[in-house]
């Protein structure tokens, strides 16, 4: 989870100095997969029981946040 929680923000400051509107796209889209593999991660420690439930639930809460936001952002970046 820390390497794909991590690799999420590494794609994006990637993506901030993309070099062209492809390089953007390619960046955001590897942030995107990376969420959900974070979004795997947590779903599996919140049904292992393995960290406070509630801690999990809200981490997970903002996982869903940023990929409805990736999401939109690959979205209208295809679209344009």
């Amino acid at each position: 989870m820390l390497k794909s929680g991590t690799s999420i923000g590494s794609n994006l400051r990637e993506a901030k100095y993309a070099q062209s509107k492809k390089d953007f796209l390619s960046k955001m889209s590897i942030a995107l997969k990376e969420e959900y593999e974070t979004e795997y991660w947590l779903e599996l420690i919140l049904e292992s029981n393995m960290l406070d439930q509630m801690e999990v639930s809200k981490l997970l809460a903002d996982c869903k946040v940023m990929r409805r936001i990736l999401v939109s952002i690959v979205k209208t970046t295809r679209e344009s």
